[in-house]
């Protein structure tokens, strides 16, 4: 079972050094690690290649994560695929435990684990509906992202068969994937806190685009449009659009964007027939 594991950043050389520590200090070492610069303007483009010799240092111009996540994919040798945020951490047994639990279960094709959440330098708990799982989880996801980029092993056949992030999304890219790999794969899930999220910071991107719904928006029409879901997930997965729309609309309406308020009232009215 080789590995390669891809990690995008921009403008995080600071905090990418530090996730890159803890993935060459894993037990169980990658075959093949991949940075992909998004076209940094700090330190980066001298961080890597001087400091970490054994990363395979990837520069684009900027062009937002889901690029560079899928410049990572298409260089990338290994079977399975590890994606790691540059501003969060793996603990030194992360891989080893996925490729052990991926051997007992090789009916999988994607596993994820649970994380330890740090918020501008402290540990938080998790809401109840932060709660991850693992099996089929498709209606898990609706509401908002439960698996983590960062905790994922990823067999590569996964975007062969269903395609890679979204590029045109420029948040909620994660949200959309697992909508489209959770809708057809089980999910491995080990209860393990085997990764750190760091979050709170400024360059967060959750933190810098207003209205997220409606990129959620976004990938639910697009997995009812083209998705191949049973009757069930269907159902769920128009419920959660008009849900969203909803919340979406009350805030258009609040901002006074009658366009907007007129293109998503229409949205509602379609889905909800």
């Amino acid at each position: 079972m080789t590995v390669s594991v891809i990690i995008p950043t921009y403008n995080r050389a600071s905090l990418l050094e530090r996730a890159l520590r803890s993935v060459f200090s894993q037990s169980q070492p990658p075959d093949e690690v991949i940075v992909v610069d998004d076209g940094s303007t700090d330190e980066t483009p001298r961080l890597v290649p001087e400091n970490f010799t054994h990363a395979c240092y990837v520069r684009q111009e900027n062009r937002g994560v889901s690029a560079a996540r899928n410049a990572g994919i298409a260089v990338a040798a290994g079977e399975w695929l590890a994606f790691l945020d540059s501003d969060d951490q793996w603990l030194p047994r992360k891989l080893e435990k996925q490729l052990r639990a991926l051997t007992g279960s090789p009916q999988f094709k994607i596993c994820h684990t649970d994380e330890t959440w740090i918020r501008r330098g402290r540990r938080v708990n998790p809401m109840k509906k932060h709660a991850k799982q693992g099996g089929l989880i498709f209606a898990r996801c609706l509401p908002l992202c439960v698996i983590s980029p960062s905790s994922v092993l990823i067999h590569k056949s996964i975007f062969k068969e269903l395609g890679t992030f979204d590029e045109s999304l420029p948040v909620c890219e994660d949200y959309d994937m697992w909508l489209r790999i959770c809708a057809h794969h089980p999910v491995l899930y080990l209860t393990e806190q085997l990764i750190v999220k760091y979050g709170g910071h400024d360059d967060q991107l959750s933190r810098s685009v207003w209205g997220m719904d409606r990129f959620r928006i976004c990938a639910l029409e697009k997995i009812l449009r083209h998705g191949r879901l049973t009757p069930e997930d269907r159902e769920a997965a128009t419920q959660t659009l008009v849900e969203k729309i909803d919340v979406y609309l009350e805030g258009v309406k609040k901002r006074g964007r009658a366009e907007e308020v007129a293109e998503y009232e229409r949205k509602k009215a379609e889905y909800s027939r």
